[in-house]
């Protein structure tokens, strides 16, 4: 085989590799990386269509999933960077984190949860049980206040 061959043949085999990782990389969900706290694997993030999809697949995993969201005008907005503060029901903090996205996604041991979060300063308070067997989904909605081009022109807000 003569060189303009071989370079011909490695080069068809580089282009299949390469489209064959292409394809391997797209079907790869993008979770966020999982983080520890003491006992406590959880996730967090959701940013992007992607990423809220990945997690989305992976809830089931998990007993607890919090969810956050603002109250707007037009729907519901996802809200991230929500300080999250779980505690058992003698106090005991088993996580203190901030949810980088709309969707907080934690392995807790059976048992009574107090949960406590905040955004924009307002704050909310829920007792969950986590149950063998079972995935505790909690909605934190917030109202929040939009502007509209011509208010933020004249600093008024609505």
């Amino acid at each position: 085989m003569n060189s303009s061959a071989k370079a011909g043949l490695l080069l068809a085999i580089t282009l299949v590799l390469a489209q064959s990782a292409n394809i391997a990389f797209a079907a790869t969900p993008i979770l966020p990386p999982l983080q520890h706290q003491g006992n406590v694997a959880y996730l967090s993030g959701g940013v992007g269509s992607d990423q809220s999809a990945a997690l989305k697949d992976e809830m089931h995993k998990y007993p607890l999933v919090l969810e956050f969201a603002g109250k707007t005008h037009q729907g519901n907005e996802y809200l991230a960077d929500i300080p999250v503060h779980i505690t058992d029901m003698h106090g005991a903090t088993l996580l203190n984190a901030t949810s980088h996205g709309p969707f907080m996604l934690a392995s807790l041991p059976d048992g009574r949860y107090r949960i406590t979060v905040s955004y924009e300063g307002n704050t909310q308070q829920r007792v969950v049980d986590v149950k063998p067997s079972t995935h505790v989904r909690t909605l934190f909605l917030w109202p929040t206040h939009t502007t509209t081009q011509s208010a933020q022109a004249d600093g008024s807000t609505t």
